[in-house]
């Protein structure tokens, strides 16, 4: 989820998908954003009607592409539960290995990061239902997806079939390695002829009800059960490199603090058709 901060606020959505301009929030030295974002009780006041995803037909394969470990949890982890409740078989590209959330960290550095955040992704398929999905590491540069698009693409592709939904990071969710890695799944999914569905992280934080560079049209939910919520939680807290500080250091604080993960921790999860 997280990002080299120079490079967050160059470019923001427009309303209709990638390439659109706008302004984004300043970055601080180790974080995406230097605020706390829409909080979300603002966004829990918000009703915007939207369809459920029909999974009445459900597909036979799923491929979820995440720009790092933990995206496929607070993204989609669960809407995955639900598909291989209904017979899915599920894949996970992971797009790079997370070692840049913490650049400057006197605890752990870039490989130990890496190998920690590869362990916890697998510690929350476990705990999600999914221990026995495969997972194809991309092996692209963390805060460096951008500019490798086809090349991701490529890996992409031969994982799937025209029959398959391809889940992936909103192309326009004002993150670099998110916006890359939508693009790559797109490109790959237009390629094979399969569906591609988008799922916002970033949106959250910057945007704001009925924000015209949203495309809220295309936008539908999925109710989570008790059960699933539950488990998505416990996921979530297999990433401790994540949502704890690695230590008292400043370089050391926590990616994901209760701010963000309220957002991302809803009974639903919302995607993009």
């Amino acid at each position: 989820m997280q990002q080299r901060p120079a490079e967050v606020g160059q470019r923001g959505p427009g309303p209709d998908g990638p390439g659109g301009e706008g302004e984004g929030e300043a970055a601080s030295a180790d974080r995406p954003f230097s605020t706390a974002g829409t909080p979300e009780s603002v966004w829990q006041d918000w009703r915007p009607g939207w369809a459920e995803l029909d999974l009445r037909s459900p597909p036979q394969r799923v491929v979820v592409v995440a720009p790092h470990p933990d995206d496929e949890v607070l993204g989609v982890g669960g809407l995955l539960v639900l598909l291989r409740s209904l017979g899915a078989t599920i894949s996970v590209v992971a797009v790079t290995d997370g070692d840049a959330s913490h650049p400057g960290s006197p605890t752990l550095s870039a490989a130990e990061l890496a190998r920690r955040r590869i362990a916890e992704q697998h510690a929350a398929l476990v705990v999600l239902g999914l221990g026995d999905v495969a997972v194809h590491r991309a092996g692209l540069g963390d805060g460096r997806v951008a500019g490798h698009e086809e090349a991701l693409a490529d890996q992409v592709e031969p994982l799937l079939t025209p029959d398959c939904w391809v889940l992936t990071t909103y192309r326009n969710d004002r993150h670099p390695d998110h916006e890359a890695t939508g693009r790559a799944a797109a490109l790959a999914a237009g390629r094979a002829g399969c569906r591609l569905i988008e799922y916002p992280v970033w949106t959250w934080h910057w945007a704001v009800p009925n924000d015209p560079r949203v495309p809220w049209s295309s936008a539908r939910v999925v109710p989570l059960p008790a059960a699933t919520q539950q488990a998505k939680h416990q996921a979530v807290e297999c990433y401790r490199s994540q949502i704890a500080p690695l230590s008292d250091h400043p370089a050391d604080t926590a990616v994901l603090t209760p701010e963000i993960l309220a957002r991302l921790l809803r009974p639903a999860e919302t995607v993009f058709v």
